[in-house]
This record gives C-alpha cells, structure tokens and sequence, in this order.
C-alpha cells in the first residue's frame, strides 16, 4: 500500500509544480502531495508494526535501516517541492 501512496504523492507533487507553472490553482495539488507523503509513512510503520507482531526480525533487520534513511530523505524533498510554489509566491510580492 505504501508504494501506492507513495506514487500518488510523486504525481499529485508533479501536478502541483506543473499548476503553478502555468499560472493556474495549485494550491489542492500541493495538499495533496503532502497528504499521500503522510499516507506512504503511515502505511509503511503499519508494515513494520505487522512485522513486529508476527516476530519477523529477519525482515526488520533488512528493511529498516535502509526505510529510515529513505523516508527521510523523500518526506524532506517532497515538502521542499510541494511548498516551492508558495516560497516563490512570497519572493515575487516581496519585488
């Protein structure tokens, strides 16, 4: 599910830097770019919870070291990208 979510927020990203570089309402694209990353995250510790109950360390061991660093990494460019729009926003009223 977590792959799924995570697309979404990859696509609905994309949309919104597209919207607003045509000038047109990017602002639902941006709510839901942000919302999907929240999504991929929950969905994701959901997964390592299932993993926990059912006593698959083999699986934690592999998967989270390198999930962790993943998930940061993307949450930080994906609040970075869906918030461009507004920072450039206030940067033009500011000239």
């Amino acid at each position: 599910m977590w792959v799924i979510f995570g697309l979404i927020a990859i696509i609905a990203t994309c949309i919104n830097l597209y919207m607003y570089g045509t000038g047109k309402e990017y602002k639902l694209a941006m709510a839901m770019g942000l919302s999907f990353t929240a999504l991929t995250i929950v969905a994701d510790y959901s997964m390592v919870s299932d993993w926990v109950e059912v006593k698959d360390w083999a699986a934690l061991l592999d998967v989270v070291p390198t999930m962790e660093t993943a998930l940061w990494v993307l949450t930080i460019i994906s609040i970075l990208l869906n918030i461009t729009p507004i920072l450039l926003e206030l940067k033009n009223k500011r000239k």
